[in-house]
């Protein structure tokens, strides 16, 4: 059992109450676009009806920005990619949006959204940004913001501590949790002061970086303020957060810094940008949404849907043991030895074939086989990832070529970027809304082969051992 919300919080005082449609108003006013790039398409989970690129060419960024929203997201996938490949992605992530936002004739700036558990390329990436930013404004970043904070999953910081938990089970430490043991991004510090100085290999010091208590941001705006305007040289600055309000006041404070001078980047979790333009908890989908993406397209008399589970982490398997139990569907594993040997053609093709044939009749997962895979390094373990994302993405392409399914569900962040890029071919989406309260979002296509039908993006660590049950007995509905 965990540190419990009321030991977490005592003594501490609430905030008053900030309404969504203030802040939407001072984000209407400030005469810019918010460009997330997003490292895992499950950043969108928090937000509603807002533009996703999967591609960041000058068509599509310029398409997005002229769609009026408060903010666009661009999937870099970057957390599955080596850190210089990701530099680079980011930069030129960067220098496209630049060039569109100039030919659009609109302001940007720029979030950097990450893993709410702190898994991720950082400092990097936020480091890439602000040269870019600086090369093409002139302008030095005076602050990187982090605020990883996101309450409907369960992860909440709390005088500087990010943990990871409920109110059913209590919060623990993020350092102490599996997510901190990553093959790839692992870390010790829950402290996120201290977590800034590990990630930064003592470049920065934890004395050095700002954070802004919740005592502070409930009930003293005007010294929240001082704090970010003192910023300067892209100083870190780390933010408590345990609810929506608190982002909203939060956003007020971050208003009224960058309206007085200060340029600030972020680096964030999923409900930042939700709170940051003003936008109201979209209520989860039912199923008359669903059934207006489908209609006329190649999904709208289909019967199965197709659940692609490609995340490790025991969330992840819990919550299909509860599929199965509850639903049934046809298992289908695609072998991750296999996958790494010489020849996996075959057995790939037969997996396709296998999900083909029952999908005319109920729903099908197709899963990477249980057992982590890691390599001799974090940079080794990347690779073995994007080996067996590759054959995930082979299989859900020969899948949708002979039997489109009447939703797809992918599960984990590499995964569910690499399906909808590679396996889908979706280029330009819509995010509709959450599927559930706060978490796992459904994009509608606007192009390519899956052009009506529901692509649902489901994080390999929220939600709770029923959430994918209950999320594919309604799309099945």
């Amino acid at each position: 059992m965990g540190i419990s919300i009321d030991t977490l919080l005592q003594g501490l005082p609430k905030g008053p109450e900030v309404p969504a449609h203030i802040v939407a108003a001072l984000a209407e006013s400030s005469d810019r676009v918010l460009v997330v790039l997003d490292d895992d398409p499950t950043g969108t989970q928090s937000v509603a009806d807002l533009p996703v690129l999967m591609s960041w060419s000058p068509g599509s960024l310029e398409w997005a920005l002229r769609q009026g929203k408060p903010a666009i997201y661009v999937m870099t996938n970057s957390r599955s990619l080596a850190p210089e490949d990701a530099a680079e992605r980011n930069r030129q992530v960067a220098r496209s949006t630049f060039a569109a936002a100039a030919k659009v004739g609109i302001n940007v700036d720029f979030v950097s959204r990450s893993d709410s558990t702190l898994r991720g390329h950082f400092p990097l990436e936020t480091n890439v940004l602000a040269e870019e930013i600086l090369s093409h404004t002139g302008a030095e970043v005076d602050g990187v913001i982090i605020v990883p904070a996101f309450g409907d999953a369960g992860r909440i910081t709390v005088g500087a501590v990010h943990y990871a938990g409920s109110e059913t089970d209590g919060y623990t430490p993020a350092g102490e949790t599996e997510f901190a043991g990553d093959a790839t991004f692992g870390y010790q510090s829950s402290d996120l002061r201290d977590w800034v100085e590990e990630k930064t290999a003592g470049q920065v010091l934890a004395a050095d970086v700002v954070s802004i208590d919740l005592a502070t941001l409930r009930t003293n705006h005007e010294k929240a303020v001082a704090l970010l305007r003192g910023l300067s040289k892209a100083q870190p600055a780390v933010v408590d957060i345990v609810e929506e309000n608190d982002l909203r006041l939060l956003a007020l404070a971050l208003d009224e810094a960058e309206r007085a001078g200060s340029r600030l980047l972020y680096r964030v979790g999923p409900p930042f940008v939700r709170a940051l333009i003003g936008q109201e908890p979209h209520p989860p989908l039912e199923a008359d949404d669903l059934s207006a993406i489908r209609a006329g397209g190649l999904a709208d008399n289909a019967v199965g849907g197709l659940i692609v589970v490609g995340s490790h982490v025991a969330m992840t398997t819990r919550q299909l043991d509860t599929l199965v139990d509850r639903m049934s569907p046809v298992e289908l594993e695609i072998d991750v030895a296999t996958v790494l040997g010489d020849s996996p053609e075959g057995h790939l093709a037969e997996v396709a074939e296998k999900a083909v044939a029952a999908l005319p009749y109920g729903n099908v997962v197709v899963q990477t086989s249980r057992g982590l895979v890691t390599g001799s390094d974090a940079g080794d373990s990347l690779a073995v990832s994007r080996q067996v994302s590759t054959a995930v993405v082979e299989v859900v392409r020969r899948i949708l070529a002979e039997c489109p399914p009447r939703f797809v569900v992918a599960k984990g962040g590499i995964t569910s970027s690499d399906v909808a890029s590679r396996g889908l071919d979706i280029e330009r989406a819509v995010v509709r809304g959450p599927m559930l309260p706060g978490i796992v979002s459904l994009w509608e296509p606007m192009d390519g082969p899956a052009r009506g039908i529901p692509y649902i993006v489901f994080a390999g660590n929220v939600g709770g051992p029923s959430s994918l049950a209950d999320v594919v007995e309604k799309l099945s509905r």
